[in-house]
């Protein structure tokens, strides 16, 4: 998996890349999490170019989505297509996320 991940207009973007398993998954939440105990509690994450995402990194997702709520802010997910967005509908996490 790739990433991109920068600030604009006070929201966090993380552009995401490729597939994300277990091992990405777990990098992608330390640096969220990180990103969060600064102070920063909204995000936009562009998945437009991820083809496939693991149980692990429907878990971070979530687990962010939490905490950003905990503290006022929010995810936006942006960009789910395929197999990708298929596997939110049938998780019914197209509920838990605003997607645009």
């Amino acid at each position: 998996m790739e990433k991109e991940i920068r600030v604009e207009h006070g929201e966090v973007v993380v552009e995401l890349k490729g597939k994300i398993y277990v091992d990405d998954a777990a990098d992608l939440r330390e640096r969220l999490l990180q990103i969060l105990s600064e102070g920063k509690n909204r995000f936009l994450i562009k998945m437009s170019e991820v083809h496939y995402i693991d149980s692990s990194g429907l878990g971070v997702l979530v687990a962010i989505q939490k905490r950003a709520l905990e503290h006022g802010g929010q995810v936006r997910l942006q960009g789910l297509s395929g197999a990708v967005k298929e596997i939110f509908e049938l998780t019914r996490l197209t509920k838990v996320f605003e997607i645009i």
